[in-house]
């Protein structure tokens, strides 16, 4: 299906709109997970927070590229 500018440049700012939550979400969890290294749940904290700091870098990438495909049209 083929998408107008207008649609795809939308498309990307939501991908960067669910990145934003992700970008400040991920570093607080690892920090509070390393602020409690000694609490039985401290490697499924720092792995919550690792996959949500993963997830903010791969929407930023899709999100990026998606735009630049409105904007310079392929």
């Amino acid at each position: 299906m083929k998408h107008t500018n207008k649609e795809t440049l939308a498309r990307g700012v939501k991908f960067l709109a669910g990145a934003l939550p992700l970008a400040f979400i991920g570093p607080a969890v690892i920090f509070s997970a390393f602020n409690n290294q000694d609490k039985p749940l401290y490697w499924p904290i720092l792995i919550l927070g690792l996959l949500a700091c993963a997830g903010a870098i791969f929407l930023m990438f899709l999100g990026i590229k998606t735009l630049m495909k409105a904007l310079f049209n392929d």
